[in-house]
């Protein structure tokens, strides 16, 4: 086995394996019921499977062509640092509209989220209970 297909070989799992994890994303984006479900697609699944694209594509530009590309390591670097920043802002945001009581989207094919458990509040506005950290009572 020469290097040139075993750098063929390692390209392509790489490639099947991010479309793989993207194809999921997008599912996932489209499927899920709510927003905050919703954001699981495109910000880990998508994010993974765009991230093993990038890789394929450094290694087949070293291994098969003998060049560096550094391109596909900073975009993915902007990827991996943005994704999940974005993601937190936009559940913030949509957390405080449903408290301020706008409407939020009709749910989807899947069918309405279910509530949280144990009659609790999503953690961004639920206020300390008494004899946690942070309640402040009695300092």
């Amino acid at each position: 086995m020469s290097a040139a297909s075993l750098a063929e070989i390692l390209v392509s799992a790489l490639v099947v394996t991010g479309a793989g994890f993207a194809l999921i994303g997008s599912w996932g984006l489209v499927r899920l019921p709510s927003l905050m479900e919703r954001l699981h697609g495109p910000t880990k699944a998508s994010t993974l499977g765009l991230g093993a694209m990038l890789v394929a594509s450094v290694l087949w530009f070293h291994l098969a062509r003998g060049v560096w590309t550094s391109h596909e390591l900073l975009v993915s670097a902007f990827l991996f640092m943005t994704a999940p920043i974005s993601a937190n802002m936009i559940a913030k945001v949509h957390l405080h509209r449903l408290r301020q009581g706008e409407p939020s989207a009709p749910a989807g094919p899947a069918g309405a989220p279910a509530a949280p458990p144990g009659g609790s509040d999503w953690a961004t506005h639920e206020a300390p209970h008494e004899g946690t950290p942070g309640d402040f009572v009695g300092d």
